[in-house]
């Protein structure tokens, strides 16, 4: 049993490994080295200040996954975009966490007055990130390609869109 809540300064250590995996065996984050546990605490306290929702999935064993929303753009007409980022711990994968935290983070973004959240998803290879954002409403709406580089071969990126409560059909 998970539970899903809003991550805190106790699990950077943990969150920070999770992505740290990502970073230097997946190309689902474009960064090539991963950021120290400072540097990922840095991005923490920024994001936050600046609005962003951060959740944790946890059970006894620790953090399971983490996921944030944050702006999309810092220009005023997407103040009501986010981007969604998730990560699940290696030993995690294929047990519903990224979809438990999808779905919390959407819900959450929504009641904050959120209008449309956007995926950004690092390599069209990646079909668990695409299939999970499809299976909670999002729309592919585009590809970039070989926008990135990593591990030896070009990556292009999934961009994928879903309308959050009232969407485009009323003024915020």
């Amino acid at each position: 049993m998970i539970t899903i809540r809003s991550a805190g300064a106790e699990d950077l250590a943990e969150m920070q490994a999770i992505y740290a995996h990502h970073v230097l065996h997946g190309t689902g984050s474009f960064e090539e080295i991963p950021p120290s546990i400072e540097e990922f605490a840095q991005r923490f306290a920024t994001l936050t200040e600046d609005g962003a929702i951060w959740l944790v999935a946890t059970d006894a064993t620790g953090v399971r996954g983490y996921a944030y929303a944050a702006r999309y753009h810092t220009r005023s007409a997407y103040r009501f975009t986010v981007e969604d980022s998730v990560y699940v711990r290696l030993d995690q994968h294929g047990q519903g966490v990224g979809a438990a935290l999808l779905g919390q983070l959407i819900a959450r973004a929504t009641a904050r007055g959120f209008r449309q959240m956007l995926a950004v998803i690092g390599d069209s290879d990646n079909a668990a990130s695409i299939a999970l954002h499809r299976a909670q409403g999002f729309r592919e709406v585009g590809r970039l390609d070989a926008v990135g580089r990593k591990f030896g071969r070009w990556l292009n990126v999934v961009l994928m869109q879903r309308g959050l409560g009232p969407g485009e059909s009323t003024a915020p």
